[in-house]
């Protein structure tokens, strides 16, 4: 697929894949709708593309249902047809994590997580089929996680809603294939980003490899170019996501020790949190 002209719905554009990702897009020729929580971090982002000569147009939303409004994803939705009159790509790459002990993670904070990382996707997802279905045409990209495929201790709500996710695109491309909608997942590792950087000290300690945002969102674009189904980066995090679901006692071995060193890492609450 030639993203020259591309119409691209991206979500997370502020963050630390999302910008580079906006940028490369941007440079590819594809015209977007910028959509973040944090508002001036993606008006600037959005600035600097048109003043590069590219379109980009900021949304401004937290996915939070108001008495204004009801379905916000389906909202962001209309509005980025309405601005570039249709849109090709969605690219759902927001996303939230903690690096905790799982009971002592809110149950607020794990709605929050399910709901940013699984649930808006699968909204925003739905909320634009019709507008593909009417042209049979466009791609769905769900940027997903290694720990879609592998429950990592001390993740267990983040990974939850990135196995969600990757089952979410596993059935709709099955649901899509007799149309020309594409449905794309893509897995990438742990990645050099601020989302990580609670985390950091146990990646180091584990010898955890972890990826510069640039060249994963190289990999992100060969993977949407070349219209994947699934893409995983990085070996051998790609092997062991594999094995998992073939072996997964072979997986929980390997991961005993891991876990061990991480829970090293973790500052624990004196009070888990309600």
């Amino acid at each position: 697929m030639n993203l020259n002209g591309k119409h691209i719905l991206l979500t997370g554009a502020g963050g630390g894949i999302g910008q580079p990702l906006a940028l490369a897009l941007a440079g590819k020729g594809a015209k977007l709708v910028l959509v973040d929580r944090d508002q001036a971090r993606v008006v600037a982002l959005s600035d600097k593309i048109n003043q590069s000569g590219s379109t980009a147009i900021p949304v401004i939303t937290d996915f939070k249902a108001t008495e204004t409004t009801q379905n916000p994803a389906q909202s962001v939705v209309d509005a980025a047809i309405k601005s570039l009159g249709g849109i090709d790509i969605l690219i759902n790459s927001a996303g939230i994590l903690d690096f905790t002990f799982f009971e002592e993670q809110s149950l607020a904070r794990i709605e929050q997580m399910m709901h940013i990382n699984a649930i808006v996707p699968i909204q925003l997802a739905r909320a634009l089929l019709p507008s593909l279905f009417a042209r049979n045409t466009g791609q769905i990209v769900n940027i997903g996680s290694i720990f879609g495929s592998i429950g990592f201790p001390h993740y267990a709500t983040y990974s939850a809603s990135k196995f969600a996710v990757h089952g979410f695109s596993q059935a709709l491309r099955r649901e899509l294939a007799d149309s020309n909608i594409v449905v794309t997942y893509i897995a990438p590792r742990a990645v050099k980003t601020p989302m990580n950087d609670q985390a950091a000290a146990m990646l180091a300690a584990t010898q955890t490899a972890m990826d510069d945002p640039q060249v994963v969102v190289a990999h992100i674009i060969k993977a949407i170019e070349a219209e994947k189904h699934e893409y995983y980066i990085g070996q051998p995090e790609s092997f062991f996501a594999w094995l998992n679901g073939f072996l997964p006692c072979a997986v929980n071995i390997g991961l005993k020790q891991q876990a061990r060193i991480a829970r090293k890492f973790i500052t624990r609450n004196s009070q888990a949190n309600n």
